[in-house]
């Protein structure tokens, strides 16, 4: 074989193996590319597939997150609408009462007796006479109409209500310790004497401040002004800490605020006699300020630790102790007046002097705010020296023709309560009283008594 010939066999064998040669690495090229162009592609698709889950999972999300939400706020509306009175079954009553075993008092609207709720919560339950007649509507409906829309630590709360065809009842809570009169007066038994020494000074005083917070709550606070018309002991009941509420709404009445006057009530012999203030006797519009007078009136009582009115004492000039007490004010002899109150709490007992004076004064002009008898009784305001608050007393005792109180029961349901018209003979005109603001200065200390 020629050299040449050689060559060209040599040559073809090249060229043959570089053709299989670049045939391999083609195709081994082509199937890493496949393989390469699945994983993007299935990395593609796992990152859509992630994509799609999470936007799935999105709006399950948002629902646990206004589960979350809407969990507190149902817990809430549920808190607020038990605080709203709830209607009661006589059957339902009945059991909670134990069938009326424990009677905690009772009077002309009717009984009020202990019951628990099945929650274990204790409650004072008044059953009202089943006649009935137009005055027990209206203090029904006074009540819930009034003591439903409020809401404060000095004020009794009404958990509900039973109207049906054989019981009418109320249902508050229950107050330990029962009302301020028992605290006050003197009834011969001994617990209940040696509870009523027991009673500080400043338990009392603290009572006063609370009390009269509550009322302030009821003219100035509310939405709509409410005025009580009944204040007196026996309508402030006490926890076990002697915390004060007022209760018994059942004479209240609601007014706009922008209202000066209840036009409405006019006369009639509304309240206690003893507490009412003298526009409740007369054909005069109301105000407010028939709360406040009878405030003034629960003052006294709480300074004398005894009722305003006592026939049985020797001395005639103590029969009614708000007249002996002016007349000691105005001759300067102050000492007699708190002379059962420790040296620590002269002060105060001072001031609830001056301020009860106030109160109780002839014009209801007069008589300052419950706003301003808080910061007086806190020692947050001075006050005036008092003017005279019964120029239409006669003097000596109590012999005008006022109305004067005789007292009542524990858990009181306004049995002494009267609404009839009344004769006011033994008025005399007042002179012209003091506005507020003349009596009021607000600074921090307590003027001198003037002599």
């Amino acid at each position: 074989m020629s050299s040449s010939t050689a060559t060209a066999v040599i040559s073809s064998v090249c060229a043959t193996v570089a053709v299989v040669i670049t045939i391999a690495v083609i195709r081994r090229c082509s199937r890493a590319k496949r393989k390469m162009h699945k994983k993007i592609k299935a990395k593609i698709m796992e990152e859509i597939s992630k994509k799609h889950l999470s936007q799935q999972r999105a709006p399950d999300a948002a629902v646990d997150d206004v589960v979350i939400e809407i969990g507190p706020v149902e817990k809430f509306l549920h808190e607020i609408l038990n605080e709203k009175p709830m209607r009661f079954s006589s059957e339902q009553l009945a059991c909670y009462t134990s069938d009326y075993s424990t009677e905690l008092g009772s009077g002309g609207f009717g009984v009020v007796y202990k019951g628990e709720l099945p929650n274990g919560l204790l409650v004072a339950v008044k059953v009202l006479k089943v006649s009935m007649n137009k005055k027990v509507q209206e203090g029904f409906m006074a009540e819930i109409g009034t003591i439903s829309r409020t809401y404060h630590v000095h004020l009794v709360r009404l958990y509900g209500f039973c109207f049906d065809a054989s019981t009418k009842a109320l249902v508050y809570e229950f107050l330990e310790n029962g009302s301020l009169e028992k605290y006050l007066y003197r009834c011969g038994d001994g617990e209940e004497e040696s509870r009523r020494e027991r009673l500080e000074w400043r338990t009392l005083h603290g009572i006063a401040v609370g009390t009269a917070k509550g009322i302030r709550y009821l003219h100035e606070e509310c939405q709509q002004r409410i005025v009580h018309y009944d204040i007196k002991p026996a309508n402030i009941l006490l926890t076990a800490d002697f915390v004060p509420k007022v209760a018994d709404f059942g004479l209240a009445r609601l007014g706009e605020r922008e209202n000066t006057h209840m036009s409405s009530l006019t006369g009639g012999g509304r309240g206690t006699p003893g507490y009412a203030a003298p526009e409740l006797w007369m054909a005069l519009p109301t105000t407010e300020k028939c709360d406040v007078y009878s405030f003034g009136m629960v003052l006294f009582e709480i300074l004398g630790r005894r009722r305003n009115y006592d026939g049985g004492l020797m001395d005639e000039s103590r029969e009614w102790f708000p007249k002996w007490v002016w007349d000691k004010y105005e001759q300067g002899d102050m000492e007699c007046i708190v002379s059962g109150v420790g040296e620590a709490d002269r002060e105060k007992a001072e001031t609830m002097c001056k301020v009860a004076l106030w109160c109780v004064q002839f014009q209801p002009s007069a008589r300052p705010t419950m706003s301003s008898v808080v910061r007086m009784l806190e020692g947050e305001m001075a006050i005036v020296p008092p003017v005279n608050p019964f120029h239409y007393v006669s003097s000596g005792g109590s012999s005008s023709g006022w109305p004067l109180s005789t007292g009542t029961g524990t858990y009181t349901t306004s049995r002494d309560t009267v609404r009839d018209d009344s004769d006011v003979s033994g008025f005399s005109p007042s002179p012209p009283a003091k506005p507020t603001d003349a009596i009021l200065k607000g600074v921090k200390s307590t003027d001198a008594v003037a002599t």
